[in-house]
C-alpha cells in the first residue's frame, strides 16, 4: 500500500468537515472490509482516510422509533443480524444475514459502508428497497433523507457527493406486510449472488394489495420490477398469476454478462426465482399467522 493520512473524528459532523469534495483520493472508512481489499491490489490509493469508528456511539445502535426501526449506520452487520429489535420488527432481514458473506466479514463490515459501496451483488439493498426503507445522509448543508431506490445510481454508484455520509436507515412498521429474499449462487450459500430477489407484500385476504418486488446482481444495480409489481397486485398468487409475474420479471429485468453468469442465464434465473420469493413471501406470512 501507498503511505496515507488517517484520521479519527469524534463526531460525524467533524467527519463530514474533513471529507473532500474535489480530491476523490480522500474517503471515509468504517468497517474496512471492501475498501482494504481495493487498497491492497492497488485499485484505490489514498491520500487521506477519515476513520468513523470513534464517532458518537448512536450511529452504532439499532433503536426503536414509534412502529419504526432506526439502525445505525455504523452498526455491524453481526449486530443487525443478533438484534431483538430487528427479529421482533423486521424478521425478513435475518435469513438475509445468515448467508451475507460469513462471520468474520459480519463482525465488521456496517450497514453504511454496505450500501455506499454500491456493488449491486450486495444483499440487503434489495431487501431494504422492498421494505420502504429510508436513508439518512449528513452533509456540510445538514441532513437529508433518500429512499433506497434513489441512492442508488449505477454500477458502485450512489447519488451520495463525496462530502456526504450515511448517518442512519429507517425501517417502516412492517405490520401487514410479508417479506421475503432469496439468492441464487454459483458456489457456497454464502457467496456472491448471480440474483438476488427480494419480495414485500401487502395482502387484502387471500389477494395481494399491494407488492414490492426487487432483483440485484443481475442487473448493474438493485432494480425494481414496476411492471411485474402491476402483474400482481390485486391478483390472488395462484399459479396462474405466479407464471405471468415470472414472465413479466424475465421481460422486465435488463440483465447484464458477469463472472456468474451470461444475461440470457440470469433472465431464466429472474423468471424462477421472481415466483420462488413470491412463495417464499407467502410461506412467511403464513408462518406467522
Amino acid at each position: 500500500m501507498t503511505p496515507f493520512d488517517l484520521i479519527e473524528p469524534r463526531s460525524l459532523h467533524e467527519a463530514v468537515g474533513l471529507l473532500d469534495t474535489e480530491d476523490p483520493a480522500v474517503r471515509p472508512i468504517a468497517g474496512g472490509t471492501a475498501l482494504v481489499q481495493m487498497m491492497k491490489t492497488g485499485v484505490f490509493k489514498p491520500t487521506r482516510l477519515v476513520s468513523l469508528r470513534r464517532v458518537e456511539d448512536k450511529f452504532s445502535r439499532v433503536e426503536t422509533d414509534g412502529g419504526s426501526l432506526r439502525i445505525g449506520a455504523l452498526t455491524p452487520l453481526s449486530g443487525i443480524e443478533h438484534s431483538a429489535e430487528v427479529r421482533s420488527r423486521a424478521p425478513a432481514l435475518l435469513p438475509a444475514l445468515l448467508t451475507l458473506s460469513n462471520v468474520r466479514v459480519r463482525n465488521v463490515a456496517t450497514l453504511g459502508g454496505h450500501l455506499a459501496h454500491a456493488d449491486p451483488h450486495m444483499d440487503l439493498p434489495p431487501l431494504l428497497m422492498a421494505m420502504g426503507a429510508r436513508i439518512g445522509v449528513a452533509g456540510p448543508a445538514g441532513n437529508r433523507t433518500l429512499t433506497v431506490d434513489e441512492l442508488f445510481k449505477g454500477y458502485y454508484e450512489t447519488s451520495l457527493a463525496r462530502n456526504e455520509l450515511i448517518a442512519e436507515v429507517t425501517i417502516p412498521p412492517q405490520a401487514g406486510r410479508q417479506s421475503a429474499y432469496l439468492k441464487c449462487t454459483t458456489r457456497s450459500a454464502d457467496d456472491w449472488p448471480a440474483l438476488g430477489v427480494a419480495v414485500s407484500l401487502q395482502m387484502d385476504g387471500p389477494a395481494v394489495k399491494t407488492a414490492d418486488i426487487v432483483i440485484s446482481a443481475a442487473t448493474e444495480k438493485p432494480t425494481r420490477l414496476a411492471a411485474t409489481q402491476k402483474t400482481v397486485a390485486g391478483a390472488r398468487l395462484d399459479q396462474t398469476t405466479l407464471g405471468r409475474a415470472g414472465e413479466a420479471a424475465a421481460a422486465e429485468a435488463q440483465t447484464i454478462d458477469d463472472v456468474r453468469g451470461s444475461a440470457a442465464y440470469k433472465r431464466e434465473l429472474v423468471r424462477v426465482y421472481v415466483v420462488r420469493a413470491l412463495q417464499r413471501a407467502i410461506a412467511n406470512g403464513a408462518g406467522r399467522a
